[in-house]
C-alpha cells in the first residue's frame, strides 16, 4: 500500500475518490438521514461562564496594576505604558489585589532592585494574576529561568504594550524585544507623542536619548538600553510645548547620559537646551538629568550660560563613582579625577550656588584602602549636598562580576564610613533667614507639607495650602535639615503661574491624539478613524479585529462569512 505522501494532491478535490457518492446521489438519500440528538455532557471540562475561552475575553475591560523601579527614564516608560493602556479602555488601578494583570517595570542597576522584581513576579503568580514584564531586567537577560513562559515588552517596544497585555490576558505568552530602526539606523525609542499618565500631573519627564557611548565594566543597563540613540530636537521641543499646554510646570530631561545627547545625529546638548529654553513659559522650570564628565567637558562655557538661565535649575548630576584613577580605569569610566574636578570647579565659579550631585560606588573590585581614602577626601573637599552612596553589587554578565571581589564586610564598612562623613555636615544651615523663590510641585512623603524647589533645586517644605500647588512663590527660610529647608510664604509677594491651562487630574491621560481618541473604552462600540490603514498581515489579528470592528461590525462580517461558507458547502454536496 503506497504511503500517504507518495502521491501529490493537485487540488482539494483530489481528496474525493471514485468510490464516493456523487452530489446528486447524496441528495437522493437525504430522506433516510435522521438527526441524532446529542446529550448535553456534564463533564467538568466544559467551560463555564465564569471561565470563558480565551478568544471570548473582551480586552479593555480589565484592571491593571503597574509597578516601576529605577530611574526617571524608567518612570517615563511606565507613564507611557499606563497612558496607552488607559486610552484603550483598561483601568489603571493603584490596588494590586483587585488588578487582573500586573505590569512590572524593572531596573537592573543593582541586585536589590532585581530581587524586588523577582519577588513581585512570584507574588503575582501565587495570586493567579496575569503578568507582563518590562524594563531593563528582561531586556538584558530574557532567558533567565524565572522569566520563562512570561510575556515581555522590550524597552524600545513600549508603544506595543496594548498588544502584549491583550494577548497575555487571553492566556498567551508574548515577547517583543526588538530595536526601533529607520532605514537601518537605531532610533531613540517609541514615539514621544504617545498617551501617558503622569505620576505627577505637574511634572513631565522627557527622555532625550536612550543608551550611551560608554562601556563601564559594572553596568548592566548598557545590555538593555544599548548604544546611544537620540531623539530629534524638534520632537523634543514639541513634546515640551504639549506638556506646558496641559498644565505642566516642571520638565525633567532624562537619559542614561544626557551629556552625550546628539552625537549620533549631528547635534549636541547645548543646542537642544537653547531650543527648549525658548519654549519654557514664565513660572515653569527645566531640570537637567545625569551627565558623565567626558561629554560635559566639551561644552562647559555653554552649559554655564544655560544653567544661569532663570528658567533652568542651577543643578547638575555628575557621577564620579570613585576618586581613584586606578579604580576609574578598572571601571572604564573614560575620565580621571582631575576631569571631574575641572567640571565642578568651573561650574561653581561660573554658576554661583549651583548644586552638584554625584554618585559613589563603595567596594568596587580591586579598590584598596588608599583608593577609598581618596574618595573620602573628595567628599570632604566638596561637601556635596546630594550624594548617592552605593555598595558595589556584581551584576551577572558584566566584566566586573569576574574581577577579584572586595570582601563583603569591607564593602559594608566603607559604605558606612562614607555615609557617616556625608551626614556629618549640614549644607543648608547658612540659608536660614534667606528669601527664596520656589516652585511647588508635590506633597511630602509624610503628607504634612507641600514640596517645592528653589533656584538650585534644593528642597523646601511649605505649608499645605492648595492655592500654592503648581505655583512659583516667595518664601522666608526659617529652618534647615540635612536634606531640606522649611519656608513660610511671603504674604505680599507675587505668585507666578506657569500656565493658564488647568493641570490634568491625577490619573488623567495626557497627549490623546486623534488615533487614540477613537480607541475602545471598556468594550464600547466604536469605529476606526477613516484614514486608518490596516496592514494585511495584521488584518485578522485579535487586536485589529477588536480595535476596528468590535462588536457589531465584527458580528456582521462573521455572519456573512458563515453564510458564504454554507452556500459553498450546499453547492458542492447538494449538486446546486
Amino acid at each position: 500500500m503506497p504511503a500517504a505522501c507518495d502521491s501529490v494532491l493537485e487540488d482539494i478535490e483530489d481528496i474525493v475518490s471514485a468510490q464516493d457518492l456523487k452530489p446528486h446521489e447524496r441528495q437522493s438519500v437525504r430522506k433516510n438521514v435522521f438527526p441524532k440528538v446529542r446529550k448535553r455532557s456534564s463533564h467538568k471540562n466544559i467551560q463555564t461562564d465564569d471561565d470563558p475561552p480565551s478568544d471570548s475575553i473582551i480586552p479593555g475591560a480589565q484592571k491593571i496594576w503597574i509597578r516601576t523601579w529605577g530611574c526617571s527614564h524608567n518612570n517615563s516608560d511606565g507613564e507611557y505604558m499606563a497612558g496607552q493602556l488607559a486610552a484603550y479602555g483598561y483601568k489603571i488601578t493603584e490596588n494590586s489585589a483587585e488588578a487582573d494583570l500586573w505590569l512590572l517595570n524593572s531596573c537592573t542597576v543593582k541586585n536589590p532592585a532585581e530581587d524586588h522584581f523577582r519577588n513581585s513576579i512570584k507574588k503575582a503568580q501565587e495570586g493567579n494574576k496575569k503578568v507582563v514584564l518590562a524594563g531593563c531586567v528582561p531586556q538584558a537577560q530574557p532567558r533567565q529561568d524565572y522569566l520563562k513562559g512570561l510575556s515581555i515588552i522590550g524597552v524600545q517596544q513600549i508603544d506595543r504594550v496594548v498588544e502584549v497585555v491583550e494577548e497575555t490576558i487571553k492566556g498567551h505568552s508574548v515577547r517583543l524585544l526588538g530595536q526601533k530602526k529607520d532605514n537601518g539606523k537605531r532610533l531613540g525609542g517609541a514615539r514621544l507623542d504617545l498617551p501617558k499618565i503622569r505620576k505627577n500631573p505637574l511634572i513631565e519627564i522627557i527622555s532625550i536619548n536612550t543608551g550611551c557611548l560608554n562601556a563601564c565594566t559594572y553596568c548592566k543597563t548598557k545590555h538593555a538600553r544599548g548604544d546611544l540613540a537620540s531623539y530629534p530636537i524638534e520632537e523634543l521641543v514639541d513634546r515640551a510645548k504639549q506638556s506646558f499646554q496641559e498644565g505642566v510646570c516642571e520638565i525633567w530631561l532624562t537619559s542614561e547620559d544626557t551629556g552625550a545627547y546628539g552625537r549620533d545625529i549631528g547635534t549636541d546638548l547645548p543646542t537642544l537646551l537653547w531650543k527648549l529654553v525658548e519654549a519654557i513659559p514664565e513660572g515653569a522650570m527645566l531640570r537637567l538629568g545625569m551627565t558623565n564628565p567626558p561629554y560635559i567637558l566639551e561644552h562647559l562655557e555653554e552649559m554655564a550660560k544655560i544653567l544661569n538661565h532663570p528658567r533652568v535649575y542651577a543643578f547638575l548630576h555628575i557621577p564620579v563613582q570613585s576618586a581613584s584613577d586606578s579604580v576609574l580605569m578598572d571601571m572604564k569610566r573614560e575620565y580621571c579625577v582631575a576631569d571631574f574636578k575641572r567640571v565642578v570647579d568651573f561650574l561653581k565659579e561660573k554658576v554661583p550656588g549651583i548644586t552638584i550631585a554625584t554618585d559613589i560606588i563603595c567596594g568596587f573590585p580591586g579598590e584598596m584602602d588608599e583608593d577609598f581614602q581618596e574618595t573620602m577626601k573628595l567628599v570632604e573637599q566638596y561637601r556635596f549636598p546630594s550624594l548617592f552612596i552605593n555598595q558595589f553589587y556584581p551584576r551577572p554578565g558584566t566584566p566586573a562580576a569576574k574581577m577579584h571581589q572586595v570582601p563583603a564586610a569591607v564593602k559594608k564598612q566603607r559604605t558606612k564610613d562614607l555615609s557617616q562623613l556625608f551626614h556629618s555636615y549640614n549644607p543648608y544651615d547658612h540659608k536660614i533667614g534667606e528669601r527664596q523663590r520656589v516652585l511647588v510641585t508635590e506633597e511630602s512623603f509624610d503628607s504634612n507639607y507641600y514640596v517645592a524647589h528653589n533656584r538650585f533645586y534644593e528642597q523646601v517644605l511649605v505649608p499645605k495650602d492648595p492655592l500654592l500647588m503648581g505655583k512659583m512663590v516667595e518664601v522666608n527660610i526659617y529652618e534647615a535639615g540635612k536634606h531640606f529647608m522649611k519656608g513660610q510664604p511671603v504674604s505680599d509677594a507675587r505668585v507666578y503661574t506657569a500656565s493658564i491651562t488647568r493641570p490634568l487630574a491625577k490619573g488623567e491621560v495626557s497627549g490623546l491624539t486623534e488615533e487614540f481618541r477613537h480607541a475602545p473604552q471598556n468594550g464600547s462600540n466604536w469605529k476606526a478613524h477613516p484614514s486608518a490603514e490596516i496592514p494585511v498581515k495584521t488584518l485578522f489579528s485579535s487586536r485589529m479585529a477588536l480595535q476596528l470592528l468590535w462588536p457589531q461590525e465584527g458580528l456582521k462580517i462573521l455572519s456573512i462569512s458563515l453564510a458564504l461558507l454554507a452556500v459553498l458547502v450546499t453547492f458542492y454536496y447538494g449538486g446546486m
